[in-house]
């Protein structure tokens, strides 16, 4: 593992069941299965990404744990060769609101397809992400919103603790189950106190666990400190074991996770804006629908190699964005997925090269929008 001393930056190996994944990485998020817009021969092809993220809340109401089971798990259900990692679906089952409940052994909710009533226990989704097939999977955790107060946060890392040690003592049990090498991570939450985010990793430490999660980030908080809680969880994981800030972040903020020890990130921004007409570039952001880009025969980044950006121009693509075309969010999704790994291939050669200092500083002063 490289290490930058001037930060907490480091750039490492994750070994997996599917293949080595080079840190920092980002993973793109396939929620149901699929990168919204992408086919998987884009992902490997074009893109080359190594690691995909899955959602355990979706594929536990639709099409379930069994079905996937029964198609030979996630990576034949979705002919997928490379690793996944699934999350724990804590955050979706917290942000049901009204049609969920919490108690000590896991939290009861109401599917929001059918209204079907469902139990997600420490238990039940190590077991739901085994039959996934998952090679990293999440224990389960209580979520905070922002804002919360502090008896709140401190009653919901309590029991994500709790909830780590159950989950940590049923998945021991079952890998003489199962062939292939799994790792499970738990998470650290405790909303925007660092004394809960402290006292929630020096507890998870104990666990020895293969790897960390640092959760209840971008749930409406201001970006400085959902930074700071990141950098408090993460000073205090073990050095050599992954550590995956969940739902971060946009394309300037990404060196920033990755220089206070953050090695794994995903965020859905990334095809999301791209569908809602937001490009990333190397020069900022190009808001496709802007009428400056009615006649605008440039690419949509002069500097990217992908396959929308080698084929199509930035009129073209504002014509089909207009016209509500599907292959706008193809395209779009296509060239910011790869806007974002390369980045993150940007800062691991940074790293490597001992010049990490230079490329965050530099990101600092670029522009927003672009030209």
């Amino acid at each position: 593992m490289a290490e930058c001393p001037a930060t907490r930056a480091r750039a490492g190996l994750l070994h997996t069941a599917h293949g080595t994944v080079e840190t920092p990485v980002f993973m793109p998020v396939g929620t149901q299965a699929t990168v919204k817009g992408l086919t998987q021969r884009d992902l490997t092809e074009e893109l080359d990404a190594r690691i995909l993220l899955a959602n355990t809340y979706h594929l536990y109401v639709r099409p379930g744990p069994d079905v996937i089971r029964q198609m030979g798990g996630l990576h034949r259900f979705m002919s997928w060769p490379r690793a996944i990692l699934t999350d724990s679906g804590g955050f979706q089952v917290f942000s049901l609101s009204g049609l969920r409940r919490i108690t000590e052994e896991g939290v009861i909710f109401r599917s929001h397809l059918n209204g079907d009533l469902h139990t997600f226990t420490p238990e039940g989704t190590v077991d739901a992400q085994l039959a996934y097939g998952s090679d990293i999977l999440m224990a389960l955790d209580e979520c905070p919103g922002y804002p919360a107060s502090h008896e709140y946060a401190r009653q919901a890392m309590q029991r994500t603790v709790r909830w780590a040690g159950e989950a940590y003592r049923h998945y021991a049990r079952r890998l003489h189950e199962v062939e292939t090498r799994h790792a499970l991570f738990p998470i650290v939450q405790g909303s925007t106190f660092a004394d809960l985010r402290r006292e929630c990793a020096e507890r998870l430490v104990e666990l020895d666990a293969d790897g960390y999660a640092v959760g209840g980030l971008s749930v409406g908080e201001p970006r400085p400190l959902s930074l700071e809680m990141a950098e408090i969880s993460a000073e205090l994981l073990p050095r050599a074991r992954p550590r995956y800030a969940m739902g971060v972040g946009m394309p300037e903020e990404l060196a920033e996770y990755v220089a206070r020890g953050v090695d794994l990130m995903d965020c859905v921004l990334p095809s999301r804006n791209a569908r809602n007409g937001c490009l990333f570039t190397a020069a900022g952001r190009v808001i496709i629908k802007q009428a400056r880009y009615r006649d605008d025969a440039r690419p949509p980044d002069e500097s990217c190699s992908c396959y929308t950006c080698r084929e199509y121009s930035r009129a073209y693509l504002r014509h089909l964005y207009q016209a509500g075309e599907i292959l706008y969010a193809v395209l779009a999704t296509l060239h910011n997925v790869k806007r974002y790994l390369d980045i993150m291939r940007e800062i691991r050669q940074a790293i490597l090269l001992g010049k990490f200092p230079e490329y965050l500083s530099a990101w600092r002063s670029r522009p927003v929008e672009a030209e």
